[in-house]
C-alpha cells in the first residue's frame, strides 16, 4: 500500500567529495532536511522555469552575516531573485560590506560591558567596531543630501539611489559583488522596506528632516507597487512566487500583494502560486512569522490548487539560504534579469487602469465560490497557452 504512494526511504552512503545538489537530493529525506530538499526542488522546478516572477524577503540579521555578498547577490545575478521586501536592518548593515568596513566572526560567549567599553558592536557572535556604524551613518547623510534625494519616493527608488552611490564606492575601493544594494542597482531589482523607520538608514533619514531635507518615503507608493509587480506577472500569464527567509512585516507585506488587488482593488485574482518559507517561528503563537501557507489561502493569498506545492522549512536561514542557493546555481541554468525596476512606472499604470476600471469606494462583492471560473492569470493562465487553449 504504501509503496504505491510514497518513495522507499533508503538514501544512499555518503560519500568523498559529493556535491551540495546531490547531497540534499540523496539525504535531506525527511524533517526538515526533507523539507529543505524539497524547498530546492520547489524553487529550481516550478518557481524559475517559466520566467516565472521570484519575490525575496530578507528577515533576521542575514547581511551582517556576509549571506548578503555570499548568496543574495548571486541569487540576484543569475536572475533567480526579481524583487525583494527587506528590513531596513538588513539593507544599512549591508552597507558595512559595501564600503569596504570590516566585520569579525567572534563569539556569543564575550562579556557585553567589556565590549561597550572597548567600542565594540556585538550581533551574537559577530563583532564590529563602534566607528562602523558611525561611518556608515555618515555615508548616509552625506548621500542624502543629493538634490535627486530631495523629494517624495517609494522606498524601491531611494534603495536604486542608495546603491548606485554604494557601487561608486565599490568601484573606488576595488571592490567587486560585496552588497546586496549595488547589485539591486546594477540589476535593476526592486527592494522595498515595509517598515523604513524602523533601522538605521530611517534614524539617518529622520535626523536629516530635522535640516529641512526634503526626502520622505511614499508608503503608498508602496503598497500599490509592490501589488503592480505582482499583477504585472500574473495577468502576463507568468507565475508568482515568494521566497521568503524568517518572517515579520517583510513576510506580510510581500503576501499583502493579493488581497490589494482582490479584496481592496476589486480585481479577479486567486493568489501567489508558489510558497517556500524558511523560518524558526511557530504556528500556534498566532504571530504571521509563524503562519502557514494553508492559513494564507484563507486570505487569498495563496492559490489553494497550489497549496500541495508550498514548503515551509524550520530551520535557520542561515543554515538553509547558502544550500539553497547553492542547489539552484547547479540545478538551474542563469535566466534573463527581468529589471523590474525600469518598468515601474508602467506597472503602476497598468494597475491602476485596472482599479479604476474595477474598484470601488463601496464594499467589495464576495469571491469565495473558487469553483468559478479562473482568471486568466499565473499558472492557469500559462497553461492554457502551452496547450493552445483561446
Amino acid at each position: 500500500m504504501l509503496n504505491k504512494k510514497f518513495p522507499r526511504l533508503l538514501p544512499e552512503p555518503i560519500v568523498k567529495n559529493m556535491r551540495v545538489a546531490e547531497l540534499i537530493d540523496t539525504t535531506f529525506k525527511a524533517y526538515n532536511g526533507g523539507r529543505l530538499g524539497e524547498g530546492c526542488r520547489l524553487l529550481t522546478e516550478k518557481m524559475l522555469p517559466g520566467n516565472g516572477t521570484v519575490g525575496m524577503t530578507l528577515t533576521g540579521a542575514l547581511t551582517p552575516a556576509g549571506l548578503g555578498r555570499s548568496a543574495i547577490a548571486p541569487l540576484m545575478k543569475a536572475g533567480f531573485v526579481d524583487w525583494i521586501v527587506s528590513t531596513g536592518a538588513n539593507l544599512y548593515h549591508d552597507l558595512h560590506y559595501g564600503l569596504g568596513m570590516e566585520l569579525y566572526a567572534g563569539s556569543p560567549f564575550l562579556n557585553d560591558v567589556d565590549l561597550r567599553h572597548d567600542g565594540v558592536i556585538r550581533i551574537y557572535d559577530i563583532l564590529f567596531d563602534y566607528s562602523v556604524l558611525l561611518d556608515t551613518d555618515a555615508f548616509v547623510r552625506q548621500v542624502i543630501q543629493g538634490p535627486e534625494f530631495q523629494k517624495t519616493m517609494g522606498t524601491d527608488e531611494f534603495h536604486y539611489l542608495l546603491g548606485r552611490y554604494v557601487h561608486e564606492r565599490e568601484k573606488k575601493l576595488g571592490l567587486k559583488d560585496t552588497s546586496v544594494l549595488s547589485a539591486a542597482y546594477q540589476y535593476a531589482v526592486p527592494i522595498f522596506t515595509s517598515s523604513p523607520g524602523d533601522s538605521s538608514i530611517g534614524m539617518n533619514v529622520a535626523a536629516m528632516a530635522l535640516r529641512d531635507s526634503a526626502l520622505q518615503f511614499d508608503v503608498n507608493r508602496d503598497v500599490n507597487q509592490t501589488a503592480a509587480i505582482v499583477y504585472q506577472a500574473k495577468s502576463s500569464g507568468l507565475t508568482s512566487s515568494v521566497f521568503i527567509l524568517g518572517g515579520g512585516s517583510p513576510k506580510n507585506f510581500i503576501l499583502q500583494t493579493e488581497p490589494q488587488i482582490q479584496e481592496v482593488m476589486g480585481i479577479e485574482e486567486r493568489g501567489h502560486d508558489y510558497f517556500l518559507q524558511c523560518t524558526d517561528a511557530r504556528p500556534d503563537t498566532g504571530g504571521l512569522s509563524g503562519a502557514t501557507p494553508a492559513e494564507a489561502v484563507s486570505w487569498g493569498k495563496i492559490d489553494p490548487d497550489n497549496l500541495p506545492d508550498c514548503v515551509v522549512c524550520y530551520t535557520d536561514s542561515t543554515i538553509a539560504l547558502p544550500l539553497i542557493t547553492a542547489y539552484a546555481l547547479s540545478r538551474h541554468a542563469p535566466r534573463p534579469r527581468k529589471r523590474l525596476y525600469e518598468q515601474r512606472d508602467a506597472m503602476l499604470a497598468t494597475l491602476k487602469a485596472q482599479y479604476l476600471k474595477r474598484g470601488t469606494v463601496e464594499k467589495i462583492a464576495h469571491r469565495t465560490d473558487l469553483k468559478k471560473a479562473r482568471p486568466r492569470t499565473g499558472r492557469t493562465a500559462g497553461t492554457a497557452a502551452r496547450k493552445g487553449k483561446p
